[in-house]
């Protein structure tokens, strides 16, 4: 098995060890050298998963002390993902905040009156479903892809499509959890795609990368309690 695998597994197995002993924000994980023998794995693995799990907010390196928890995932995050699955998974967050922040300002400057239509379009399906019981995930990719389309660059669709199935899960599991939370999150969430396409609009390229960044960064954060 690849090391990339086993860090995966390393990942999956330490997020476990967070939910099934309900371990808080601020508590401390066991040492790097007890989960290597507790998993059956390197050291250098299982490094590498606690270095995954710190850039995906879940917990937080402190220099000669370990590591800590610092977001539990969602609970509800298992009903659409297998936890062996959430590190490639969240992983695309990586990907998609310099390959989408990109696509809004090259939107924000590139795109036409039909393409800004069609991402008007997609914004308004997306509240129509949001606001409901619709699942809203298909309104939200097809927002998404609107403003890949419209860089006018070819060579960002298919690579945003790529990316297709586990951005899927991602919109599907955000929607799902942030239903179960005051409506407010809701609205924060339809207000970031609002920012998004306004930006896009008035042609702002800065504003409208720095929208998507946020968006994109309040999403994952969005995938924990």
């Amino acid at each position: 098995m690849s090391e990339g695998r086993l860090a995966d597994r390393a990942y999956a197995a330490i997020v476990g060890i967070i939910n099934d002993d309900g371990l808080n924000t601020g508590d401390r994980l066991p040492s790097e050298a007890r989960l290597a023998e507790t998993f059956g794995m390197s050291r250098t693995i299982v490094r590498e998963a606690l270095a995954r799990l710190a850039s995906d907010g879940i917990t937080e390196a402190r220099r000669g002390a370990g590591s800590y928890v610092m977001r539990r995932p969602s609970e509800r995050l298992g009903t659409h993902l297998p936890m062996d699955a959430l590190a490639a998974t969240l992983g695309t967050y990586e990907v998609r905040f310099v390959l989408e922040a990109e696509a809004a300002r090259l939107a924000a400057l590139r795109r036409s009156h039909a393409q800004l239509d069609a991402i008007g379009a997609a914004l308004e399906a997306l509240r129509v479903a949001l606001f409901s019981n619709a699942p809203a995930h298909d309104e939200d990719w097809r927002l998404h892809r609107a403003i890949a389309i419209a860089t006018g660059n070819a060579a960002f669709v298919p690579v945003f499509d790529h990316l297709h199935d586990s951005v899927m899960r991602i919109m599907r599991a955000g929607v799902d959890i942030s239903r179960s939370r005051p409506p407010q999150v809701i609205d924060a969430m339809m207000e970031e795609h609002d920012a998004i396409v306004d930006a896009i609009r008035v042609r702002d390229a800065d504003g409208a990368a720095l929208a998507m960044r946020w968006h994109l960064s309040q999403g994952r954060k969005r995938l924990m309690p």
